[in-house]
Formats: C-alpha cells, sequence, structure tokens
C-alpha cells in the first residue's frame, strides 16, 4: 500500500468522514490528505477512534478497500473504478492455476455463472468495520501462490455460496445461491472459519472440530495420534479423550506395576500439535479431557499447563478438560457442623476397574465407569461408583473431593484450564442416547471449545492383513469420530429485520451440505459425519443485541430475553431441518431418538400449540441433522461481523486489538451515548452469576454446547470461584469454558471453531 492518493480519492474520503460527521482534516495532521500514504492515513484514522467518535473505523475501513481495490484491479487487469472485475475469469483464473476446484467450473454454466456475477453486491463492502475487513482480507480471502490478494470480499462470500449449493437441484439452486449470497454479504450470519478459508479451493476442509476417544492399547494411542496429524494439517481443531487409557502403575499384559499412565502418551500429543500445523497459518490446536475418577487425574494432569513441577511431565501446548459426574459435585457440598468440606473421591485405573469389576455390555465387551452415567430418576454411575468402592480387590486412591478441586481451580487461575464437562447432563440431554441406551454413556467429552457433545465411540484395529498386491493393510472397525460443522448467527444484524426464519432455513441448509461436499482425511469421520449429519448453528453479538436493546446484562431482563430469543433460535432450526427431512430424507440413526418419540420437545417443555405442531411434522418427516444447534466462541468472524464475540460480555468500551500481527485501536460496537450504558459495566466487573443464568435460560433450548467464558478477577477467593462452578452445575450448564483471569493476559484459542 505504498501508492499515493489521487485528489479524486481524496475527495472521496472527505466525503466519507462527512457522512459520518467526522472532521476529514483531523486525518491530514497539518499535511496535504493527497500526499499521504493509504497506511498513513489508516493509521491516523484509527488513532482518531475514541468512545466519543468511534465511526473513524469506517473511514479507515473504506480508505482500505479503496486500496484493495486498485491492488487486486492491478492483478486481475480492469479498471479499479469498476470495484469488482468479471466474474467468470475470475473463476477461470484461479481454476488454471490451481487455486480453485474445478468443480465450479463443471458444476455451472459460464452463463450461470454470469448470472451469479452479476448479483455480486460491491455496496455491502460498506459494512465491514476496518478490523473486519482487515481479518477478512489478511487471512481469508484467496491469494495466488506469491500471497497476492486475487479474491474480493463479495467474490468470497458468493465462492461459497456456490460451493455450498453445487448439488442441488439445477432449478432452484440459482435461488438458493443468491439466498447464501444474501445472507453472508449482508452479515446476518458467518460460516466456520475452515468453509470461511477454503470454500471452492483445492486445498483443506471444511468442517471446525473433531473430537475422538483413544482406545486402551499401543495401536489404539498411536493411530490415534496419526488421525490427529492428518486432521491437524487440514485446519481443524481437536478434542481426545484419554479416559480409557490405564493409568500410571497399572498392569501390562499381567505384569504389575509396568504403565506409564496417560502423561506420557499426552506429552506426544503435545508435540504433534507443535510439529503438525494449521496450512502453515499455527500450531495444531488440541484438547485432551479426562474422568476426574481416573487415577492419573492428580497425577500430573491437573498440572500439564501449569508452571511448577517437573518439566518431564508437562504438556504446555496442549488444552486440558475433566469430565466430572453429578456424585463428585454433590461430594464437594458435604461438609460437617463447622462448614468444613468432609466429602471423600475415590479415583481408579480404568483398566484395573474391567479387570476386577467384570461388567459386559451386550456383546460380551468390559464396561468401566467411564461408560456409565447418572439419569435424574436412576443413578447408573453412583450405584457402579459405590459397586466399585466396596470391592475389596478393586485398588483405588482416596482424596478430599475439595483437594482435587482446589488443584482444579489454581490451574485455571493460572492457565485458563481445565475445561469443566458435566457428562452427566450432557448424557441426559443427549437426543441420540437410544444408541446405546439408559445410564450408558455414549458422550465422553468435548470439543477443544466445549460446545460440541456428540455421540463417541473407540476406532478398534481388528488385525493385518496382505492383500492381492502383496501390500500390509491395517484393518481397523470405525468408531463414532464426532465432527463438528459450525455456522453462527449476527445476532444484532438480523433481529431487527425480521428475517430470522429466512436466514436459519438456508444457514441450515449450507451446514447440512457442507456433510456431502466435505473431504475428511480420516475415514471414521469421514463416516461419522453422514451417520449422524450434525451440525452447529450458534449465534455472536450477544452483548452488542444487549446494548441495542437496552437491555442491563446483571438484570432478569437478560436472562428472559435469552431463554425468549433461544427458544425462537430452536423453533425455526429444528423447523428447517425437519423441511430439509422431508426434501431429502432423515438422518440414518433418526428411528428411536429423543426426536421420534417426541421426548426431545417433553424434556425441554415445549407445549405450545405451534411446538406441539412441529413435534408431529418431526415424527412424521423426521429431522435431517442428529444434532443441530451449538454456540461456539466467534472471536475472529464475530469481528468480520462487526459485532461482539459469541456469548461473552465486551473486554472494554475502548480498547486495543492485539494479534501477531496487528494492533488496532476499536470500541464496542454501535456505540453511541444510549448504548454506552449497557456497555459500561465489562466483563470482569460483571457479577457472573448473572452470566450463569442467562447461559442457562439460553442452554435449555440448546441441543448441544455453548462455550462458557467465567471471567474472574486475580485476587478472587477460592470459596467464590467455588461457588460459581457449583452455580453452574446446579443450573444445569453442559459444560464451562476458560476461567478467565485478570492476571492471565491473552489466551490462545481455538481460531477453527470461531465461526
Amino acid at each position: 500500500m505504498n501508492s499515493l492518493l489521487q485528489p479524486t480519492i481524496a475527495d472521496y474520503i472527505v466525503e466519507i468522514a462527512e457522512a459520518y460527521n467526522l472532521d476529514a482534516t483531523l486525518l491530514s495532521k497539518n499535511q496535504d490528505i493527497k500526499l499521504l500514504q493509504v497506511n498513513q492515513l489508516i493509521e491516523n484514522a484509527l488513532n482518531l477512534i475514541s468512545i466519543d467518535q468511534p465511526n473513524w473505523t469506517f473511514v479507515a475501513s473504506r480508505i482500505y478497500l479503496n486500496e484493495l481495490y486498485k491492488r487486486v484491479s492491478v492483478i486481475r487487469g480492469y479498471n479499479h473504478n469498476e470495484r469488482y472485475g468479471d466474474f467468470y475469469d475470475l473463476i477461470k483464473r484461479f481454476e488454471e492455476i490451481g487455486i480453485y476446484n474445478n468443480s465450479l467450473l463443471t458444476s455451472y454454466t459460464k452463463e450461470e455463472i454470469d448470472e451469479i456475477g452479476r448479483f455480486i453486491d460491491a455496496s455491502k463492502d460498506e459494512l465491514f468495520t476496518y478490523i473486519g475487513l482487515f481479518l477478512l482480507a489478511d487471512r481469508y480471502l484467496a491469494k495466488d501462490y506469491e500471497g497476492n490478494i486475487f479474491e474480493l470480499p463479495q467474490e468470497r462470500f458468493m465462492i461459497i455460496a456456490m460451493t455450498l449449493m453445487k448439488n442441488e437441484d439445477k432449478e432452484k439452486r440459482p435461488t438458493l445461491v443468491k439466498e447464501a449470497y444474501w445472507a453472508l454479504s449482508n452479515l446476518y450470519m458467518t460460516v466456520a472459519t475452515p468453509t470461511l478459508s477454503n470454500a471452492g479451493k483445492n486445498f483443506g476442509q471444511l468442517s471446525s472440530c473433531f473430537i475422538d476417544m483413544v482406545d486402551d492399547s499401543l495401536n489404539g494411542i498411536y493411530l490415534n495420534n496419526w488421525d490427529v496429524a492428518k486432521l491437524s494439517k487440514d485446519g481443524g481443531g481437536l478434542g481426545v479423550y484419554y479416559g480409557k487409557v490405564r493409568a500410571l502403575g497399572s498392569d501390562i499384559k499381567n505384569f504389575k506395576g509396568n504403565s506409564s499412565g496417560v502423561i506420557p502418551w499426552i506429552r506426544q500429543l503435545n508435540n504433534t500439535a507443535v510439529s503438525v500445523d494449521q496450512l502453515g497459518q499455527r500450531q495444531g490446536a488440541i484438547a485432551v479431557y479426562l474422568d476426574i475418577f481416573h487415577k492419573d487425574i492428580m497425577n500430573g494432569f491437573l498440572d500439564l499447563k501449569t508452571n511448577n513441577g517437573d518439566e518431564r511431565r508437562k504438556a504446555h501446548d496442549l488444552f486440558t478438560g475433566v469430565c466430572i459426574p453429578d456424585l463428585f459435585m454433590e461430594k464437594l457440598e458435604e461438609v460437617d457442623e463447622s462448614g468444613k468440606s468432609i466429602g471423600e473421591w475415590h479415583v481408579f485405573c480404568p483398566h484395573e476397574v474391567k479387570q476386577v469389576m467384570g461388567w459386559k455390555d451386550e456383546n460380551g465387551s468390559p464396561l468401566g465407569l467411564e461408560d456409565f452415567y447418572d439419569e435424574k430418576d436412576e443413578k447408573f454411575f453412583s450405584n457402579k461408583y459405590i459397586e466399585a468402592l466396596n470391592h475389596p480387590m478393586l485398588p483405588r486412591k482416596t482424596y478430599r473431593a475439595m483437594d482435587i478441586m482446589s488443584r482444579i481451580m489454581i490451574s485455571q487461575l493460572e492457565t485458563g484450564t481445565p475445561y469443566l464437562f458435566y457428562r452427566d447432563e450432557v448424557n441426559r440431554k443427549n437426543p441420540n442416547k437410544h444408541v446405546k441406551g439408559r445410564g450408558r454413556t455414549s458422550i465422553y467429552c468435548s470439543n477443544l471449545c466445549t460446545e460440541i457433545t456428540q455421540n463417541m465411540s473407540v476406532t478398534t484395529v481388528v488385525g493385518e492383513c496382505q492383500n492381492e498386491d502383496g501390500n500390509i493393510v491395517i484393518v481397523r472397525k470405525p468408531g463414532d469420530f464426532v465432527v463438528c460443522n459450525l455456522s453462527s448467527i449476527n445476532l444484532p444484524k438480523i433481529m431487527n429485520t425480521g428475517h430470522l426464519q429466512r436466514l436459519i432455513r438456508i444457514q441450515m441448509r449450507m451446514l447440512d451440505n457442507v456433510i456431502d461436499l466435505n473431504t475428511i482425511s480420516v475415514g471414521q469421520a469421514e463416516k461419522t459425519n453422514k451417520k449422524y449429519r450434525a451440525v452447529g448453528l450458534g449465534t455472536f453479538g450477544w452483548h452488542h443485541l444487549l446494548a441495542l436493546k437496552e437491555i442491563q446484562w446483571e438484570t432478569e431482563g437478560a436472562v428472559e430475553y435469552a431463554d425468549k430469543l433461544y427458544e425462537e433460535i430452536a423453533y425455526y432450526t429444528i423447523q428447517a431441518s425437519m423441511e430439509l427431512a422431508r426434501e431429502k430424507g432423515p438422518y440414518s440413526r433418526f428411528e428411536g431418538s429423543d426426536w421420534h418419540t417426541g421426548e426431545y420437545f417433553t424434556t425441554r417443555r415445549y407445549e405450545t400449540d405451534k411446538w406441539i405442531e412441529l413435534k408431529e411434522k418431526v415424527k412424521r418427516y423426521g429431522v435431517r441433522n442428529g444434532w443441530m444447534m451449538a454456540v461456539a466462541p466467534n472471536s475472529s468472524t464475530a469481528k468480520i461481523g462487526g459485532s461482539t464475540d459469541g456469548i461473552d460480555p465486551i473486554y472494554a468500551v475502548e480498547y486495543a486489538e492485539e494479534k501477531k500481527n496487528f494492533k488496532f485501536k476499536v470500541t464496542a460496537p454501535d456505540l453511541n451515548h444510549r448504548t454506552y450504558n449497557f456497555y459500561r459495566r465489562t466483563r470482569n466487573v460483571l457479577d457472573q452469576n448473572w452470566s450463569i443464568k442467562q447461559n442457562a435460560a439460553r442452554g435449555r433450548h440448546i441441543d448441544q454446547g455453548i462455550s462458557f467464558n467465567l471471567y474472574v478477577r486475580h485476587n478472587i477467593k477460592a470459596k467464590e470461584l467455588l461457588n460459581l462452578h457449583l452455580e453452574a452445575w446446579r443450573n444445569g450448564l453442559k459444560t464451562t469454558y476458560y476461567v478467565r483471569s485478570t492476571s492471565q493476559g491473552e489466551l490462545n484459542e481455538c481460531e477453527a471453531c470461531h465461526s
């Protein structure tokens, strides 16, 4: 961006500034605007951003946009005053050099592409704030092999729309492409980071996150690592469940005390995260989960990321999560007359539990404690836990429950993790629990951002054989390897338009089409993706929406609005999936699910006439997707959408947004004299109990999970943090994400889930 502005462009900048009631001469700093370089003008505009004048971000955005038009037009050879060049020429040239996939030209005729190209609306570029446009251009617009941006924002949106709709019926396809483009170009929604970056291209895949569980065998451990490496290379974030792997000191082939436990294997996974980066942009992102009744929980797992202790037993580049049953939380509530916590907690090796207890499934395979959960009316896990505790031959270690929780909270205040996964509530609310039956665990952990909860099972090695070519083939029996397909609603953009139903209908079709279009490098993940057809429709901009609605965060009004809004979103989402099932057929495991029996609607107290009517239609036609809703963190793409992250309160009314390659001054969106009052209490001063209440209200309507952070002061008392966790559990939250302390600084997050 070294070219000098021409007088006509200077006039344009003045015009833009005046449109926002801003004084354009402030950009010049006593110099002639015509002689300033573009990057200096942008920097000046960004420096002028303040609580009183937040709209300088749009001036900076328009200056940057003009330069972007100019740079791309020079590379592609058209007049930059036209802003956008020939759309067909873009696709043809990028396909010829191998950036775009040739399916765009084989699926659409030139006439169709020309018609679609005429629908591109360059004026939609004016919706971007500077940081939103910068992030889109820097990370997601297609580049050639020299790193030159070749594609403009509206072309990226149209390429996504064309890619996701290319296999639809040709008669209605143009309408569907335009409808998807309408949703994207107006910033009413965003697609997941991998879809935003990779749709239409020859590399990468479209799904955000994956979850696998590790079999207790050498084959299982190393092949999981191999699968993780392949998916990490393709840009996916991963959650990995280690609860079945035997603990330190357990036997191997009956030789006592030989097992090294889970920590060395987790360190191997850490090495994979560091060495196999994601498309050359960032190192792999992996979260490892362990049950709180696993013997290694206090033998290194809770200290994996802390700075104290033996570095040979650390995994600083991973994230950790703890899977917690209701029984443990109840033990935390046990106190003596003086109020001292007295609840005891016992931990076991999963391998020894299987050996000693002899529990079997219907096929005769051994079961462990991790394979049971408590229903509200029947304590399957608790009874098994007591049965194991009473067995004289089963080794265990005993701790005070509060001592374990203290270790968890110390780690959270230092590192932000472990995440907490309330396994009983997750499994109770699982609409596909019928696959294993009541009391049998189907969901063992969540993903990297704690919003995905889907059925899981181990992939096992059957054996090796030699094929007819003489090659040695490893034969694996595929388990359920979870895939997350994400997209999010921009709440403040859509809620005043009256188009929420229209948006969700096209959004669900886009998500469903990702399943069939995606090419996943791990076979069992590909199979699971098509088996359950799970998607995760979410939202961002909650604090932004509350400010526009003039609702204070710490009020019953905010809780009631969360309940009402997310019920409306749930209704339209389930309705859209039902309509897709009516058109294309339901997912393969629909029969017997809570969707099919109507139990899903009963447990969530959906009793109005419209819900009863929808329940009957679902029973008749099915639903296309086994899981439908999940609220992801939405950081990067929320900024592209010009709004606030996920369901989080804002960091500050005015602050510096800083990443590896930029530092920009930003303000809360739509900041003015009216909204300021609803933004001024920010995340670290808000009472987190109100956030928990809000999340419980919205969570009733979300069939999967929600990325929910707790924001605390660095000097919070242990009892206060404990009470927040207890309140989250009592309110029926399925998961909690980071505990963000004011002393931690910036935490590295999974960008794949920021849909």
